[in-house]
């Protein structure tokens, strides 16, 4: 399998030099377990779950019953079990390992795949409660969970398709995954999700499609998705709050000659030039960057963002941003610079 890293930001384990950024918090959602909270207990509920975890051997015999009513012939039950079982995992490490223990991880994924909403959003946010947990992960893969999340992306409700967005992601941090996750059909749904999704399921999207596509044969299927569309979009909206996740989305395309060349397509070099004359200082980072590599080997992309008007605030950025986009800005302007005639010409990718 064929990883591409850039080479001191660190997220999900990716360290970035050309891309670094002087900022702490994360590029991307964390997905870190449900936050829908849609189906409220009931009292009895609330109270059968608070004495369960209040001692270790009821809460042990709590969990094998609720994953023995999993399977039972009460919808009602099942109902219940998963809901449950979905609670009790949200918050508690030492409740994932339990559950998973106790045999649930099979009958849940088989409730990814019912046509009872309920069911499939309680089954597939547990899922993703327990991948949490990383002793949980490969269990949860080999168990046949990828299938099913990738149909719940496909068919499920708006919350079931963001939590198996989420849970996919959590799965994709087990190298091994990403290929299997890619060949199973989600990247296009995760590119549908992007364009189509509310904010939350455009944020988790961007989150796993950018784990996913550290793997060549991923970001090929990004690209040939349509990715590029709702990225130039999103990056276009600077009040959206996704300009910088959908930038680290497109870094990570670039190593694809035909990500650049979809780029180009669908308008992406004025985008990217508005951001360097009026984004954050952490989005013009990142851009100068993303800019750089679309024109290190390109006299044709060269000139096309010459033509957009790069120069000046490149040259503004050059003088006040941080240090590592000042040394990116004045790297990119001295190529900008360089007379046309002496480069090589293009080649036909290079053309948009």
């Amino acid at each position: 399998m064929e990883t591409e890293n850039a080479v001191n930001y660190t997220y999900m384990g990716r360290s970035f030099k050309d891309l670094s950024i002087n900022d702490d918090s994360s590029a991307f959602s964390d997905c870190n377990s449900d936050r829908s909270g849609e189906f409220p207990t009931a009292a009895s509920q609330s109270r059968r779950l608070f004495l369960a975890c209040t001692n270790s051997e009821n809460s042990d015999e709590f969990i094998r019953q609720l994953v023995s009513d999993l399977g039972s012939c009460s919808i009602d039950e099942q109902k219940h079990a998963a809901l449950e079982l979905r609670l009790l995992a949200k918050n508690k490490p030492e409740n994932r390992i339990k559950i998973a223990k106790a045999g649930a991880i099979k009958p849940l994924i088989s409730l990814i795949s019912s046509a009872d909403p309920y069911l499939q959003e309680n089954g597939v946010t547990a899922i993703l409660n327990l991948s949490l947990c990383d002793e949980n992960k490969e269990l949860i893969a080999s168990s046949g969970a990828i299938k099913p999340l990738v149909g719940a992306l496909r068919t499920g409700t708006p919350t079931a398709k963001e939590n198996a967005a989420c849970a996919l992601l959590r799965l994709s941090q087990v190298e091994e995954n990403k290929v299997a996750i890619g060949r199973s059909g989600a990247i296009p749904l995760l590119v549908n999700l992007l364009e189509n999704g509310g904010f939350r399921g455009k944020k988790d999207a961007s989150t796993a499609l950018y784990s996913l596509c550290t793997v060549r044969e991923n970001k090929m299927k990004a690209v040939e998705a349509g990715i590029m569309k709702p990225l130039v979009e999103l990056m276009a909206d600077l009040g959206s709050n996704m300009v910088d996740k959908s930038a680290f989305v497109l870094s990570v395309l670039l190593p694809v000659p035909e990500a650049k060349t979809a780029l180009v397509k669908e308008g992406g070099i004025p985008v990217l030039v508005e951001i360097i004359e009026v984004g954050s200082q952490r989005q013009k980072e990142i851009v100068v960057a993303i800019l750089l590599q679309i024109c290190e080997e390109s006299v044709v992309y060269r000139t096309m963002v010459a033509r957009e008007g790069a120069l000046p605030p490149l040259v503004a950025l050059s003088q006040s941003g941080t240090n590592r986009a000042k040394q990116k800005a004045e790297k990119l302007i001295e190529l900008l610079r360089q007379p046309r005639s002496v480069k090589a010409a293009a080649t036909p990718s290079d053309l948009p």
